[in-house]
């Protein structure tokens, strides 16, 4: 098939806008933090671009999309990205595409971060996301995206990462934030955040740049793109709607951190359906994912493990119900070349893959989040030191302060 420039263009700009969401998670997450650790917290995002960039480069893309092996992970053929440079991915250049992908591989483990932010060492965590984004994130992207990929053979919807994305790394932060352990003095003493006005800027930013990470998975400026992006912008909506509306009956008044909390898990919900469903079904979608991912952040406590700052409360919990919800709107007449109908135009069989792919992503991401961290436990240790963790981490990991005013 003959490239596209214009196709190429709007994957480039994509690509852009996803690596922008990065710096709008570490906002996102570092106004949640205390004072003391807001550095260290920013670190996890910004120190997961170089990071991911490299293994990537190296491993990473070609694990992920290089010729499959029995259709659990690609070979090497891919290994340096010299061969990417010279083949097409439908009507986009190969290394556009490998670019894109790349961006969505950074984020991945940086949203694993939120589960464990304010303890975990900063070795610990640089030696995390290279060996978790080859052991998990690589496989995982090959089994649904490539095109051999076992979960893609099955017939697996997930349009831009509900699975692939959000539901491993947000099994993987509640397996962080288990084998790590709560934080000094949780939950009787308060961790309150420190700066919601730049937490409420990195949702804006991550709201913004969804648009390329979801309307740039349609690999084209087409009408499968405004689609996915018109799908975007309403599930963000309704899923802000429905936590604070949900929040304002239980609570008896609607906060800004659940403003911002209820559209991430509305833009959680629509990923892996974005291409799939009509805007109607975003609106329920987003809409059923503000409401549960509310429920899931507030039962923490009563179940008693410390995910920090709810990653996966929000990114697991909303992963696997916009992966299960694409089963049941999904449309084919939408997307003809990729999609399926679902459950209600007829087609209960698409259930099937779609709780397989749930069940599968989450079951590996947690059997190998778990065996990672314990070795990386048995080399470096995994967490500071209660004295470190009581001074805060910017001075004890990095020897620097937020505000030195």
């Amino acid at each position: 098939m003959k490239t596209d420039s214009g196709d190429t263009a709007w994957l480039l700009v994509s690509t852009a806008l996803v690596l922008f969401m990065t710096p709008g998670l570490a906002l996102f997450y570092g106004g949640m933090v205390r004072r003391k650790n807001v550095l260290a917290t920013l670190m996890h995002s910004f120190a997961a671009i170089p990071l991911v960039t490299l293994q990537w480069l190296l491993v990473g893309y070609t694990l992920a999309f290089g010729p499959s092996h029995g259709g659990l992970i690609g070979g090497f053929a891919l290994a340096g990205l010299g061969a990417a440079a010279q083949e097409a991915h439908g009507t986009v250049l190969g290394l556009a595409f490998c670019a894109f992908q790349m961006m969505f591989a950074v984020i991945t483990p940086a949203l694993i971060a939120g589960a464990f932010a304010e303890r975990m060492k900063f070795s610990a965590y640089a030696i995390f996301v290279f060996v978790w984004s080859t052991l998990v994130y690589d496989p995982v992207a090959h089994w649904v995206w490539a095109e051999k990929g076992w979960l893609a053979q099955m017939g697996a919807l997930d349009f831009a990462g509900g699975t692939v994305v959000h539901l491993a790394a947000g099994i993987s932060a509640l397996v962080c934030a288990v084998v790590l352990g709560k934080r000094a003095g949780y939950p009787h003493e308060r961790h309150v955040p420190h700066n919601l006005t730049m937490t409420l800027l990195g949702a804006g930013i991550l709201w913004f740049g969804w648009f390329g990470f979801n309307a740039g998975s349609a690999l084209g400026s087409n009408a499968l793109a405004a689609l996915a992006l018109v799908d975007t912008h309403i599930a963000a909506a309704a899923g802000a709607v429905a936590w604070i509306a949900v929040e304002w009956a239980q609570r008896g008044k609607p906060t800004a951190l659940g403003v911002a909390s209820g559209l991430v898990a509305g833009l959680v919900g629509i990923t892996p359906a974005a291409g799939f469903v009509p805007p109607w079904a975003a609106a329920v979608i987003g809409a059923a994912a503000g409401a549960v991912c509310y429920f899931a952040v507030i039962s923490k406590e009563r179940l008693g493990y410390d995910d920090s700052l709810d990653a996966f409360g929000v990114h697991g919990v909303g992963g696997a119900l916009g992966a299960i919800l694409t089963g049941v709107f999904a449309q084919k007449a939408l997307n003809p070349d990729g999609g399926h109908d679902g459950l209600l135009a007829g087609n209960a069989g698409q259930m099937v893959p779609q709780l397989v792919g749930v069940v599968a992503v989450g079951a590996y991401a947690a059997v190998v989040t778990f065996v990672i961290l314990k070795v990386i436990d048995k080399v470096v240790g995994l967490r500071v030191a209660v004295a470190d963790e009581r001074e805060g981490l910017d001075s004890t990991e990095h020897g620097e302060q937020g505000y030195a005013l």
